[in-house]
């Protein structure tokens, strides 16, 4: 092993432990936290899609339109950096878990709204037949099989917000891609750095692809059949 080749080994393993706790300090967490706040808020803003009030639904359809039709890098600018010029001052991580959630909220809702409209009506008809209300019929007969619809690409959603929130190195949180360039800044190998970072998120998602995997198994008595 030649003396660049150890160097190269040395920085891999004298960073990985912090690179790797800075993913479980930050990022999992900012991932968790904004996932369920935009998990509910997607349940909600469907829930308001489908609403027989049409002043719901223009509120709703408002915000997904806001939502999804401008960047998330630009939505994250506006809440950290632009709201303090109103007298709005949000620390980095509130700032990440707020724009991430909001982000998951819109991007969710149209996946839940999606699969509850997949239920047969026949469903809906179903429930109303053996007495029913709409509430009811919603919450046993057709959300469990919307939920089986929606998992999938509500997971996929997951993973890809666990890489998304590298993003919050923008607004000066320490999670784990932030933590790699500032450890780059310091051995100034940003190759071998951003090779690690990459590997650990891999890892990561590795291991949400398999729970996803595991929570599919679960949720296939709801299948159609």
């Amino acid at each position: 092993m030649n003396d660049r080749t150890a160097h190269l080994t040395d920085i891999f393993i004298d960073s990985f432990v912090p690179l790797l706790m800075a993913g479980i300090k930050f990022t999992i967490p900012l991932t968790i936290i904004s996932f369920i706040l935009g998990f509910v808020l997607a349940f909600l803003t469907a829930l308001a899609r489908l609403s027989r009030w049409s002043i719901l639904q223009r509120v709703a359809w408002f915000y997904v339109w806001i939502i999804r039709g401008t960047p998330l890098l630009v939505q994250l600018f506006i809440i950290f950096y632009g709201l303090p010029s109103i007298g709005v001052v949000i620390d980095a991580f509130t700032a990440a878990v707020i724009g991430f959630s909001i982000s998951v909220g819109a991007y969710g809702s149209e996946i839940m709204r999606a699969a509850i409209q997949s239920i047969a009506k026949g469903q809906w008809e179903a429930a109303y037949s053996v007495g029913m209300t709409r509430s009811q019929a919603l919450r046993r007969i057709v959300l469990p099989q919307a939920a089986r619809v929606s998992l999938p690409p509500l997971a996929n959603s997951f993973i890809s917000l666990l890489k998304d929130t590298s993003l919050a190195a923008t607004v000066t949180l320490t999670e784990l891609f932030q933590k790699g360039q500032q450890i780059t800044a310091v051995v100034y190998e940003p190759l071998l750095l951003y090779c690690e970072v990459a590997l650990i998120y891999l890892i990561f998602s590795t291991v949400l692809s398999a729970v996803q995997h595991q929570l599919e198994h679960m949720f296939d008595r709801y299948a159609a059949r």
